[in-house]
């Protein structure tokens, strides 16, 4: 490390200003700050220092990310498997999934990043790490098959409409990987549900086998029960690409298809585990939603006038992107609600809508990412009404005193 800090002293001055390559200081800038921790100290006024800041928040977050983002990668791998009926083992089934996944990593960071170098160029300021997890969430909530083009173009609408039009990072009132698929879902519907687009069946990289089964169908469980008619309440299964009926057991391990990083439930509260640990999300918030979500779903088991009402409020926190949501998105602390009694509001409001929109819209059987999105809205004016609740607390206090 001793000689990439020598190499960087040496280099430094070029990117100053003044210096041939003055034009790229933001991105030198950032290289070096992702490799080493700032030696500049602030020289007035006062400031609360603590041990962790933005970058390290990011790095826990990519970390509680991976065993979602590895899972997902096996699972792309596994039901390319099924639908072609070729299985050649571990190792060869994970590395289709990552060379099916990579690029979209790729493409996601690329255009996020180069957008953010441009525009912290042109401001003459520092580059801001909060992309750092958008570009990985990104291609983790988004169907395999999802065209590269789509991807690039979506991401560049987020990052540009959702984030830097506000000020970037930490001041977007919208979750910009949402607002990624938001934009994918409704401008490229076709893309973005259907059976064709959760399971890779091609043989691709050299790996797979050309069977594709006549009888293959890789809609997710979320979007059978979506489709289902009501003669079918009570008796409905959802089946895998064989046809053999999936049980809670498989939504919670996540041998299904769907988005790359959604599926598996088991692999999102490891994460979990890692942001709760390590403070870095709200366990509030967190809890909340999946507890509205729960209660919701439990209404509408009383209802059960469709058979998307009828699933087991369980079935319901398992399936789709609700329990993704939940961990790494309704718990972002830039967009969501920042009050501790908020927390518990906004998160109810996200986990109960997400399930609303899932029974009452029989055209958009998901929910999370309209309710996250509809939440983001509405969170400066939950926290306003708590403040002002607290405030009028406090006010009846000092009038009893008196």
């Amino acid at each position: 490390m001793k000689a990439l800090r020598k190499f960087l002293n040496k280099m430094k001055p070029n990117f100053e200003e003044g210096g041939k390559l003055s034009m790229f200081q933001s991105v030198f800038d950032g290289f070096e700050t992702f490799l080493f921790v700032p030696n500049k100290t602030s020289r007035s006024g006062v400031h609360i220092h603590d041990s962790i800041d933005s970058k390290r928040i990011m790095s826990v977050v990519i970390v509680a990310l991976a065993p979602a983002l590895l899972f997902g990668m096996y699972n792309i791998g596994h039901q390319h498997n099924l639908a072609t009926g070729w299985n050649p083992g571990f190792w060869m089934t994970f590395v289709y999934g990552f060379l099916a996944v990579l690029p979209k990593i790729i493409v996601s960071y690329v255009v996020g990043l180069g957008i953010e170098f441009v525009v912290a160029q042109w401001k003459k300021e520092e580059i801001q790490e909060g992309f750092l997890v958008s570009g990985m969430l990104i291609p983790m909530i988004v169907p395999i098959d999802t065209p590269l083009w789509m991807i690039a173009v979506a991401t560049a609408f987020a990052v540009v409409f959702a984030k830097e039009v506000f000020g970037g990072t930490g001041y977007n009132i919208f979750n910009v990987a949402l607002v990624t698929r938001a934009f994918l879902f409704f401008a490229y519907p076709a893309a973005m549900s259907g059976d064709q687009v959760f399971v890779r069946t091609e043989a691709t990289f050299g790996i797979g086998g050309a069977n594709v089964l006549d009888a293959f169908s890789g809609a997710t469980p979320l979007g059978q029960i979506g489709t289902a008619a009501k003669e079918a309440i009570g008796s409905f299964q959802t089946v895998d690409v064989l046809g053999q009926p999936l049980t809670t057991w498989d939504y919670f391990v996540g041998l299904i298809p769907g988005s790359i990083g959604e599926t598996s439930v088991l692999a999102i509260l490891v994460g979990a585990a890692i942001l709760l640990f390590t403070g870095v999300a709200s366990w509030k918030t967190m809890f909340s939603v999946f507890a509205g979500g729960a209660v919701m779903a439990a209404i509408f088991n009383i209802i059960g006038t469709t058979v998307v009402m009828t699933i087991s409020p369980v079935d319901h926190l398992f399936l789709g992107g609700f329990a993704f949501g939940a961990v790494f998105m309704a718990t972002d602390p830039v967009t969501s609600a920042r009050t501790e009694t908020g927390k518990y509001i906004y998160g109810i409001l996200v986990g109960a809508f997400a399930i609303i929109i899932r029974a009452l819209n029989p055209g958009y059987p998901e929910g999370m990412m309209l309710a996250i999105l509809l939440m983001n809205t509405f969170a400066p004016l939950i926290d306003y009404y708590v403040v002002e609740s607290n405030i009028k607390r406090r006010l009846k206090r000092v009038h009893v005193r008196e």
